[in-house]
């Protein structure tokens, strides 16, 4: 495990850029002392917001210059080859280039994942990145799901390389012993679903070391049934942003019963604690950070509307992954599984 671990931060990136990223990458550096962070952006900016919040610049956080920003509704392609100096860029060559161990980023999530798997290149045996998240249920810990937009088209092959690698990360990182993994379908039965679902779960069974138990509904997604759930980046990105709509329903549905009449806001003055810690569990910020895997190095995807504290909870899975040397054992797990076979 490492003692030191530097991160890059994208500071431009994001609905907020640098009035969420520095918050972030401040609360970040008082919590662990050992750390470092370096702020990839525009550096005129960066000394500005500190020099007009009189903040001190801590020994721990450097600037490095970028001259550009990726917009969020900018074309892949277009930032890859016209923005080489864009905070996103630097933040991953700094990765590349061995000066960090991992990026984060809350900017655009297709020129993240074009400029990371250019930059950084895909591990032997691995097709393309995955974008993971994870996704309350209820016991608390958590479920790992993939693909959730990287990849609108995918092979079986490739569900069974995200599955591999979401497996090794619940291992290692989350620390789940034989982690249950499951096919996202329309039914549990056999003869359900799409024949690229039923290739995949032909594969799936036939694959040592993974601890695949069948399919899974989208219902059952916040059980606590499975502790990896794949699937294509296109269905998964749609799960995501229902479940996302659906927290916030509740929430503004809650509030709007609560506040109707003077009754209903004396009882929520009594369910006040029950009612934050129901906010707290439904919260999409708290389980903010989306892993790409499958890259030679570590980079996180933070949502683009992030706050202060959302943003360094992406930090902290970047940390995590870091620190498990994520990317080194999801190689060794795959050239296992190669050997073997």
């Amino acid at each position: 495990m490492l003692n030191s671990i530097t991160i890059a931060l994208d500071a431009m990136g994001g609905d907020h850029g640098l009035s969420v990223v520095i918050p972030a990458a401040l609360l970040q550096l008082k919590k662990d002392p050992e750390l470092k962070i370096i702020l990839v952006g525009d550096e005129i900016a960066i000394q500005h917001y500190f020099r007009q919040r009189q903040h001190k610049i801590p020994e721990t956080l450097s600037i490095h210059h970028a001259s550009e920003v990726v917009a969020m509704d900018e074309a892949p392609a277009v930032a890859m080859r016209s923005k080489k100096d864009s905070s996103m860029r630097v933040a991953i060559n700094l990765v590349a280039e061995g000066h960090a161990q991992g990026a984060v980023s809350a900017g655009n999530t297709g020129a993240l994942m074009a400029i990371s798997r250019y930059v950084l290149k895909m591990l032997p045996s691995i097709d393309r990145p995955a974008l993971m998240a994870t996704l309350p249920t209820e016991n608390g810990k958590g479920v790992q799901v993939l693909d959730l937009g990287a990849n609108v088209d995918c092979t079986a092959e490739q569900l069974l390389q995200f599955a591999l690698m979401a497996s090794v990360y619940c291992e290692t990182v989350a620390q789940i012993k034989c982690p249950i993994v499951k096919l996202l379908n329309i039914g549990s039965e056999e003869i359900k679903g799409n024949e690229l679902v039923k290739a995949a779960a032909k594969l799936f069974l036939a694959t040592p070391n993974l601890n695949y138990r069948g399919f899974i509904e989208a219902d059952e997604i916040f059980s606590e049934k499975s502790d990896v759930v794949v699937c294509d980046g296109f269905v998964g990105n749609s799960v995501l942003k229902a479940s996302e709509g659906i927290a916030k329903l509740m929430m503004k549905l809650l509030k709007q019963s609560f506040t109707k009449n003077l009754v209903n806001k004396m009882r929520a003055i009594i369910a006040k604690p029950v009612l934050m810690d129901l906010k707290h569990k439904l919260d999409p910020n708290v389980y903010n950070g989306s892993c790409l895997l499958g890259l030679n190095g570590i980079v996180i995807k933070s949502h683009g509307s992030a706050n202060a504290q959302s943003f360094s909870y992406a930090i902290d899975k970047a940390k995590l992954a870091i620190q498990q040397n994520l990317p080194e054992k999801i190689g060794a797990q795959l050239q296992q599984i190669k050997n073997i076979s």
